[in-house]
């Protein structure tokens, strides 16, 4: 039976039987919030550039830059200098005054917003008894290193392609180039510039990026990335994105090709976004057969070994190598150095036209030990099988992961992951199941973001959630596929005591403005988009519509518009409301069964529905003060006096009269054929008609999963989809109809935890018996201080340092 025709069925059967009180379930006048209002001015309107049906318009444009540069990695100072030359293709209807350029290394400068905004959560008491303020040992060393390291860029010979100096104001961590004469639609531009800056121990002032120091051999690994002075992106929908980098927001940015040549130490092992130019140069014979070797191995094939790489590591070198890179359709550049690298590769085959052989690699020191050998390069594998069936093929030539000090980052072709192997004391290497876990999900997690936002190039600097969200659902995915038995973090009870707590912000929050950054931008729409696969949509209509928007916007710019309407467009489902409660509000589910009223179909028989309430009447509980007056022997008036007697005491008031028999058999002349038959079926088939009240506590709509429990011990699974709550979103009846033999015994919503619904206790009727757990514990003093036995303490002997087994090196490895 339809809604429609149930809930007909239900207007004109309840009030047969009795009437259910409307006033505690209907809306307060003037309370009402339509759930399901369309989103309307809250998304832009569509455009040329972007449709209404969330694709690239008919006249959608984007910018083109591409760079060539020359750097140089000095290891002993721990700088970089470098020159580039950037080719700025203008493809936007408007003329352009001047470029801006982000500058992100000036972020660690003293005057820069983040360092002048950041604050400490310290917990201060008055008085000499009100315990001490802390500070960490990190916090101190970060301060240490930025007062002894001048940070930032140092920029120079800002020229145009003539050689004319061009007028650059830094702007904190961005740059505004004036040009010499406006840019117009359609043309191009080209200048250069030297720049140079100090790379940060990244340990040290927590980054994106840096170098490690290992002191037990004197060597560093560098990880560089937003090294370079990138052209901010000029869009349809904000014009530049001059937002400065604050830390959280990361980057959108335009694609290009680059040509890039890394001068480092020449035992160094590179790894980088792109194709190696000139592997000839700065391989070895035995290196480049290794790597053709892998390219058809079924596990990974060291091109460096352990043993290399540990020979490697003892002596440095004056001697520089120059490794040539170019990428293409890229936008973004990273690379990685050192002479610690272990490397590992295998060919990932995945056929079509674009780029059917990807190699997949790995760099890490040897610290990495077997959790790297086993696990990084499959992991990336891994990750592009998967991705690939959501998306699009992986589009470029290599997929790199390298161990250093970030414990997790992206960009296009490398990503920086960090888990590691412990030494003990008998040589061996372990790791912990954590580590283990850790390093598969990051690795799975910072590849994956190769497809979103470094191919599919959402604005990271406004929507995290577009990269970091989407990402997540997919990882979740990959992960799964991989071990399910490993926590991943995107089932919906992983975020259930966020949902319901106090200190967040809508997902749709700017990046730097978001509260509880992982739960908000990560877990929460990675939570959303399952909900939205396997509870609303489907796997085959969701599947279908994730991958148009993939294909749609691969190389493009997509908004959060452009993704709601691609979903909505391909899937065929209003989702308004979906996105306006997850992504728009802090509402959470909580979705509470309050009463179950069963119901019984009135024959209109008076010999038959008097018989049903005398029985009704019949199995009320006999009051307690009759019983007791019953035990103790009291006598009834009644019984005493039977020789007073009238009508009333053979006759109750379920007798039926002639009077009840002729309005039975009026009503029964008065229905119409149709009418008749079907009033007549209903009373044979005698079914249950049960009334189900459910409130929504937590104020966002979501679709009522329904278990229903029956006497016979059978199960049955009912979906009631969120349009339910649209005329009354704060509470609904339903009317559930069974076979007169099949009679409920309980219900559960949601018992599956699919919806991320913050009380589950709520969704049992009857109500459960709460499971949960007590620990004995042992008082503690009152005032609970510990307090020095200074008269016990004075006896104590001072203890000599002991010789150290290993003693440090003192000077770095050149």
């Amino acid at each position: 039976m339809s809604n429609k025709l149930t809930l007909i069925a239900a207007a004109i059967m309840l009030p047969l039987t009795m009437s259910v009180n409307a006033s505690a379930i209907n809306q307060t006048k003037g309370d009402f919030e339509d759930k399901f209002r369309q989103l309307g001015q809250a998304l832009p309107t569509p455009n040329v550039y972007r449709n209404a049906a969330g694709e690239p318009g008919a006249q959608y444009w984007q910018q083109k830059v591409d760079y060539k540069i020359k750097a140089s990695l000095d290891e002993e100072k721990r700088r970089l200098t470098a020159h580039q030359s950037i080719t700025y293709k203008n493809n936007s209807p408007d003329t352009l005054k001047y470029l801006w350029l982000q500058l992100d290394q000036n972020i660690f400068k003293s005057d820069s917003i983040a360092e002048l905004t950041s604050t400490v959560k310290t917990k201060l008491k008055s008085g000499p008894d009100k315990g001490k303020a802390k500070i960490s040992l990190n916090t101190l060393r970060r301060h240490q290193f930025l007062d002894d390291t001048e940070m930032g860029y140092q920029i120079a010979k800002v020229k145009d392609n003539s050689g004319n100096t061009l007028k650059a104001t830094v702007v904190g961590t961005l740059m505004r180039i004036d040009l010499k004469k406006p840019l117009k639609p359609g043309k191009t531009t080209k200048f250069s510039m030297d720049f140079a800056f100090n790379i940060a121990e990244e340990d040290a002032v927590g980054a994106r990026a840096g170098y490690e120091h290992f002191e037990k051999d004197g060597n560093d690994i560098f990880l560089l990335a937003q090294w370079f002075p990138r052209l901010a992106a000029y869009t349809d929908y904000e014009a530049w994105t001059n937002k400065a980098f604050l830390g959280s927001g990361e980057f959108t940015l335009e694609f290009g090709n680059y040509d890039v040549e890394l001068t480092v130490p020449a035992d160094h092992i590179v790894s980088a976004t792109g194709e190696l130019e000139n592997a000839s140069s700065v391989l070895t014979k035995t290196q480049r057969a290794r790597l053709e070797r892998a390219e058809t191995a079924k596990r990974p094939i060291f091109i460096v070994t352990e043993e290399e790489a540990l020979e490697n590591e003892k002596e440095g070198t004056s001697k520089t190598k120059t490794w040539k890179f170019n990428a293409e359709k890229v936008r973004d550049f990273a690379w990685a150095s050192s002479r610690k690298f272990i490397w590992d590769a295998k060919g990932y085959k995945q056929g079509g036209d674009d780029q059917p052989l990807v190699m997949a690699m790995s760099f890490f020191p040897v610290d990495g030990g077997d959790l790297w050998k086993k696990y990084s390069t499959e992991s990336i594998v891994h990750t592009m099988e998967v991705y690939s069936r959501f998306s699009f093929d992986y589009p470029y030539p290599v997929a790199q992961s390298v161990n250093g000090p970030v414990g997790g980052m992206e960009y296009p072709m490398i990503t920086f992951n960090g888990p590691r192997t412990e030494l003990q004391d008998d040589g061996t290497r372990t790791y912990t199941q954590a580590e283990k876990r850790f390093l598969i999900g990051v690795v799975i997690h910072e590849v994956g973001h190769i497809y979103f936002p470094m191919i599919v190039n959402s604005d990271e600097r406004q929507w995290t959630w577009m990269d970091e969200g989407l990402n997540s659902f997919l990882d979740g995915i990959a992960g799964r596929e991989w071990d399910p038995t490993i926590p991943w973090g995107v089932e919906a009870q992983d975020i259930v005591p966020y949902m319901k707590s106090e200190r967040q912000v809508p997902i749709m929050t700017q990046s730097d403005s978001i509260l509880n950054f992982g739960r908000n931008a990560y877990a929460k729409p990675a939570v959303a988009l399952n909900v939205l696969r396997e509870v609303i949509l489907g796997r085959e209509l969701f599947d279908f519509a994730f991958k148009e928007y993939a294909q749609r916007w691969k190389y493009k710019r997509p908004t959060p518009s452009d993704f709601f309407r691609t979903m909505e467009e391909a899937s065929g489902v209003d989702l308004d409301w979906f996105w306006r409660g997850w992504f728009y509000s802090t509402d959470h589910v909580d979705i509470s069964i309050d009463r179950v009223y069963k119901l019984r179909l009135d024959t209109k028989n008076p010999d038959i529905d008097y018989g049903r309430l005398r029985e009704t009447e019949l199995n009320k509980p006999v009051s307690q003060f009759v019983e007791r007056n019953k035990a103790e022997g009291r006598e009834l008036w009644i019984d005493n006096n039977q020789d007073v007697s009238d009508f009333y005491d053979d006759n109750d008031r379920f007798t039926v009269t002639n009077k009840e028999r002729n309005s039975y058999n009026k009503f029964l002349k008065g229905l119409k054929p149709w009418e008749r038959k079907t009033f007549e079926r209903a009373v044979k088939e005698d079914k249950n008609y049960y009334v189900l009240e459910f409130s929504n506590l937590g104020g966002l709509v979501m679709p009522i999963l329904l278990q229903l429990t029956y006497t016979d011990g059978t199960v049955e699974d009912k979906y009631i989809p969120a349009e339910v709550w649209r005329r009354s979103p704060k509470n609904v009846q339903k009317l559930i109809v069974t076979d007169k033999n099949k009679e409920l015994k309980s219900i559960s919503i949601d018992p599956s935890w699919l919806t991320a619904d913050v009380d589950v206790e709520n969704n049992h009727y009857p109500r459960r018996i709460i499971p949960s757990r007590i620990e004995a514990y042992k008082s503690k003093k009152r005032d609970g201080k510990v307090y020095r036995d200074i008269m016990q303490d004075i006896k104590t002997e001072l203890k000599k340092d002991e010789d150290k087994k290993d003693k440090p090196v003192t000077e770095d490895k050149k």
